[in-house]
């Protein structure tokens, strides 16, 4: 019996699954009823939200705020979703922690630029310490994050969280705007937000496993950055050159046809530890500059990647991920660049295939969070697997 089998013989002998799921087109004329609806009566921890750019998304949050029984709704606009087609378009998407199985608490981080840091290690110790006392029964725990995707603040933030979690494994996502890079909006409960993150501590009886993967290997072709703006993420020059000049010479394109597709074909990484990040381009200035999405500094080496088969490799990396039984969800963040990559190779049908065969429910980012790092051109998530006192 393969992993879909098994999964679909478990739901027919439960009656259930450890996470709700539902989605409605963000154009409805009342999604939070329908979502509602969807989701079922069991009393839910926590909903998320996941919308569409193209979303009422303050009367969606509004109305979401009260029609979930008392769960914490967390709320974010997306570059793209990930839901029971796969890659999907225009949705909103649900997803709801029934009560039974998991135990959260979230809070909001305002003003990214200048909150108070040890204030939030104060409160996410203590925190844990109060989802332990509530629900000790439950043996796994992880967090995640929800980041304005254009605050230029995830690697602070990502630190900070790191510190104040210790052991606890810690995701996360960074909300978008399509392709547009104009407004990206949060929401907590009905309070919409910009320059914030929003913070999940779970607890579960279900087990999970933290994970990020990419397809990407580094080349043996270098550049160094000369000449940037840090806080902006921009850089200025690459090995003494104009940066958009260089980059594209180095791979022998002319520098007036990058765009985001040769962003994605064509990543930079840089060597952290014994591994190596994306540092992902979004988009060339009017001045011929390069401004990324996440953090660049002068001195920094980057390295050309080239690419892996984008669904060959995410079929293995999904498939490894349920050789001991295959997990009931899947909550995945995807880098936008990775949806354009699948695109350009024509690879986005059997990538929404494998998405929804194996239940990956979730959004297209801004840039993704792991532990402690902010990186892109990665799908990183949870598996949460059926609950070890689920019938056999």
């Amino acid at each position: 019996m393969d992993g879909a089998q098994e999964r679909s013989a478990r739901e027919e002998r439960t009656g259930s699954t450890a996470l709700r799921t539902a989605q409605v087109h963000c154009l409805d004329d009342d999604p939070v009823m329908e979502l509602a609806q969807a989701l079922g009566d069991a009393p839910l921890a926590l909903v998320c939200l996941f919308a569409s750019p193209d979303a009422d998304f303050a009367a969606l949050t509004r109305d979401a705020a009260d029609a979930f029984g008392g769960a914490d709704v967390l709320a974010c606009t997306t570059a793209g979703e990930l839901g029971s087609a796969g890659y999907e378009d225009g949705q909103i998407v649900a997803i709801g922690f029934p009560k039974s199985h998991f135990e959260v608490i979230t809070c909001a981080v305002e003003t990214l630029d200048r909150f108070d840091e040890q204030g939030l290690i104060d409160r996410l110790i203590s925190d844990r310490l109060e989802l332990t006392r509530r629900a000790p029964e439950m043996g796994s725990e992880f967090a995640f994050t929800l980041v304005d995707g254009l605050s230029l603040r995830e690697e602070q933030l990502t630190a900070v969280l790191a510190t104040g979690l210790g052991p606890v494994p810690l995701f996360g996502g960074s909300s978008g705007d399509g392709t547009n890079f104009a407004a990206t909006f949060l929401s907590r409960n009905g309070m919409v937000l910009q320059n914030a993150a929003l913070v999940a501590m779970v607890r579960t009886r279900c087990p999970i496993k933290v994970f990020s993967l990419d397809h990407l290997i580094p080349t043996g072709v270098r550049m160094v950055v000369t000449s940037a703006t840090p806080e902006a993420r921009v850089v200025h020059e690459i090995n003494a050159e104009p940066a958009a000049q260089e980059y594209a010479r180095l791979l022998g394109k002319d520098p007036n046809q990058l765009g985001p597709f040769t962003f994605a074909a064509h990543p930079v990484v840089v060597r952290l530890g014994d591994s190596h990040h994306v540092r992902a381009i979004q988009r060339v200035s009017d001045n011929g500059d390069l401004v990324f999405f996440s953090a660049i500094n002068e001195g920094m080496v980057l390295t050309l990647a080239s690419d892996q088969d984008i669904a060959k490799h995410l079929e293995a990396g999904l498939e490894a991920m349920a050789e001991d039984g295959a997990p009931d969800h899947i909550l995945g963040f995807d880098c936008l660049l990775r949806r354009i990559a699948a695109g350009e190779v024509q690879k986005t049908r059997e990538i929404s295939s494998l998405l929804r065969q194996h239940r990956v429910v979730g959004f297209s980012t801004y840039g993704e969070q792991i532990g402690g790092l902010h990186v892109n051109q990665t799908l990183t998530g949870v598996a949460i697997y059926p609950p070890d006192d689920a019938p056999a």
